[in-house]
């Protein structure tokens, strides 16, 4: 058994790695829950897990960000919207992706959570993502900077879907962006500045509707900050494997990761 420091730490690493990898979150904390005998952490530890990774994300994209929000001010003063290429047209795009991760999420809630339990789905989920990222091996490099508001509805519905446990939302997203023909590089930034709401969301929700329990203070801190270091690291990494066309290679990961949970699934605790 871990003690609740290391079981802190052990789940602010896989939360770090895997909000950003695309390997799947959902899926690899259902595996460490059965494996490692690793619990959910209760809903403190759960929240403060996101907040870590979200605050990594604010922190990576801090100008980028800045840019966008005071360029929409000023376009908002000027009784305008920022048109296409604008620094502030990623708000609006991120606004319009976030609408259908908003409904898909509500409506799926309640059979996410059954999913969550069962292993066979988890493992479906896992091979939904190996084959999502093997596709991009055929996808022609996009030059596409400022994508349309109907590739953005599309991929807000990929970010939707992804809430299914096994399949990866940062992998759904830069998939989906790739090839709708977004450069690589700009395919990462609007899969990561489309997550804001998303996991902001998500934070909400655990707080409003979540009865779990607190824990030890030192603890819960060590991990939150295990995860966001850890996801600062992750984004890094990413970038640099999505903007050198080796998206694939997570695969390689997910594809052996998804067959092992169908072959555990009838001895996974329900």
């Amino acid at each position: 058994m871990f003690s609740p420091f290391e079981h802190a730490v052990l789940l602010g690493i896989i939360q770090g790695l895997t909000e950003f990898l695309p390997i799947s979150s959902d899926g690899h904390l259902a595996l460490a829950q059965m494996l490692l005998e690793v619990d959910g952490g209760g809903l403190t530890l759960s929240v403060l897990l996101h907040t870590g990774t979200l605050l990594a994300t604010l922190l990576y994209f801090r100008r980028r960000i800045a840019q966008s929000l005071l360029d929409l001010w000023h376009s908002a003063r000027r009784g305008q919207v920022p048109a296409p290429g604008a620094a502030g047209y990623d708000v609006i795009l991120v606004i319009v992706a976030s609408v259908p991760t908003a409904i898909i999420g509500l409506l799926l809630r309640d059979l996410v959570e059954r999913w969550t339990e069962s292993p066979l789905a988890t493992g479906f989920g896992f091979i939904a993502t190996a084959l999502l990222l093997t596709s991009t091996l055929w996808a022609k490099p996009g030059n596409i900077t400022s994508p349309t508001l109907v590739a953005a509805l599309l991929i807000g519905l990929a970010q939707g879907l992804a809430v299914a446990p096994g399949l990866s939302r940062s992998g759904s997203t830069i998939v989906a962006a790739l090839w709708l023909g977004v450069r690589s590089e700009r395919a990462f930034e609007l899969s990561m500045l489309m997550s804001l709401p998303a996991v902001a969301g998500a934070v909400l929700l655990e707080l409003v509707g979540g009865h779990g329990h607190g824990g030890h203070v030192f603890a819960l801190v060590c991990g939150a900050i295990t995860a966001f270091a850890v996801g600062l690291l992750a984004l890094t990494l990413l970038r640099r494997i999505v903007s050198r066309g080796h998206l694939a290679w997570f695969a390689l990961w997910v594809l052996p990761v998804a067959l092992a949970t169908l072959a555990l699934a009838k001895a996974w605790p329900s």
